[in-house]
């Protein structure tokens, strides 16, 4: 038997549905293909590494979109490109390691200095319409340290990227990736800037 166009039952339903909808999460990605130039004239002649475990490569991050929807990604498992991109911009050998803190490991290697990335991102959308992102910000703080664990410097960059609607062309995390070829570019340049990195 039909529900009554206006009855408790029909209306509930309707808000549940609009509830569901408002809250969804659209899947988008902040990888970019775009990377520093690489100048093996210039490159520091050191070997270094950055950490980057599991647990940190499924950390999936919810933030704003637009018309009342949210975005997700992976902000470690999508940046890690960046940041291993701004250190082969660099330095000579960049290797990945799976947990910090083992010296010896480090020194076995030859790795001089390790970088141990924190990020943060945030994102809206000026559309009431459109779920994509039009703005979005991505910041990595890196400690580094040498071999032996001790701190080093800090190293701070942050990438902001925007796109409007006739832009994304099925392209929907645009922003997020013009965000992630900034911080790369300024990542690899707050790095050169540091004589305590040479």
């Amino acid at each position: 038997m039909p529900f009554p166009l206006f009855s408790p039952a029909r209306l509930l339903a309707t808000a549940v549905l609009a509830a569901l909808l408002a809250g969804c999460a659209h899947p988008i990605t902040m990888i970019t293909e775009t990377a520093p130039p690489r100048s093996q004239a210039h490159l520091v002649p050191k070997k270094v590494a950055y950490v980057m475990t599991d647990a940190l490569r499924d950390q999936r991050v919810t933030s704003a979109g637009g018309s009342g929807d949210r975005v997700s990604y992976y902000p470690y498992r999508d940046l890690e490109k960046s940041i291993r991109d701004a250190l082969r911009a660099v330095y000579r050998d960049v290797v990945v390691l799976r947990a910090a803190g083992d010296a010896k490991a480090n020194e076995a290697a030859g790795v001089s200095l390790v970088f141990t990335p924190q990020i943060k991102t945030d994102s809206s959308s000026s559309s009431w319409i459109t779920w994509p992102p039009t703005s979005f910000t991505a910041e990595v703080s890196c400690m580094v340290s040498d071999a032996a664990g001790a701190e080093v410097a800090r190293v701070r960059a942050t990438g902001n990227g925007t796109a409007e609607f006739g832009e994304f062309n099925g392209d929907y995390g645009l922003a997020a990736r013009r965000a992630a070829r900034q911080l790369t570019s300024q990542l690899s340049s707050e790095i050169r800037r540091n004589e305590k990195l040479r």
